[in-house]
């Protein structure tokens, strides 16, 4: 079997929240979404919730390119590129348990310049270690991506906005909606490639998930 990316939905809201990601998850489920493993998600408020709503056995993974970025806003520019460096080694640690040491580390070297970063990190810690479980063989594949990061999403937006970066306005929300179909529907004809090593990937999500993989 072939994984491949696809858009499931297009939706129009005011205000994101947990209520509008519920009825998201809810409405995936009704057209047939029965299980969820892992959802990679970039920090919206509400969506974990949501998604744990809907679907309880879901492992909210946070992308570890939003919580560096994160980290990151408010540090000054000379300490930027060491400190992103330190953030890898938390990421890339080849266990929960070694992630938390290079965490306690982290702390012990920067807390006293910037609190703020090591408190986010343990405040979201089990949305930022489900993905360690997995091989260093599947986590450093560029198809482990999909597993660890939203990046699939951020070249998506990165598409649209090149697109529509000559309009200016839309006459209404149903105008905005067909163009973007038609953006998208032109785009995702370039998304040929799988995810590498796929078939690994299975074996290992069968070993740990159990019966929640149709193999």
């Amino acid at each position: 079997m072939k994984l491949r990316t696809k858009v499931r939905g297009m939706w129009i809201e005011q205000n994101e929240g947990a209520k509008f990601w519920m009825g998201i998850m809810n409405e995936l489920k009704t057209r047939g979404l029965q299980d969820t493993l892992i959802a990679a998600v970039d920090g919206l408020t509400g969506f974990p919730e949501a998604i744990n709503a809907v679907f309880p056995e879901a492992e909210v993974q946070l992308c570890m390119v939003h919580m560096v970025r994160n980290s990151v806003k408010y540090v000054s520019f000379k300490d930027r590129k060491e400190i992103t460096g330190d953030l890898k080694e938390i990421y890339l640690a080849p266990s929960a348990e070694a992630a938390e040491a290079s965490l306690d580390r982290f702390a012990e070297k920067w807390d006293k310049k910037y609190p703020a970063i090591s408190k986010s990190w343990r405040s979201r810690w089990n949305e930022v270690i489900p993905f360690m479980k997995f091989s260093p063989e599947i986590r450093r594949t560029k198809g482990s991506q999909a597993v660890y990061t939203t990046n699939a999403i951020e070249s998506l937006n990165y598409n649209l906005q090149r697109n529509l970066k000559t309009r200016q306005s839309f006459p209404n929300d149903e105008a905005a909606m067909k163009l973007i179909f038609m953006i998208l529907r032109r785009i995702s004809k370039k998304w040929t490639m799988p995810i590498r090593n796929w078939g690994e990937a299975l074996n290992q999500f069968a070993i740990i998930y159990g019966d929640r993989v149709p193999l």
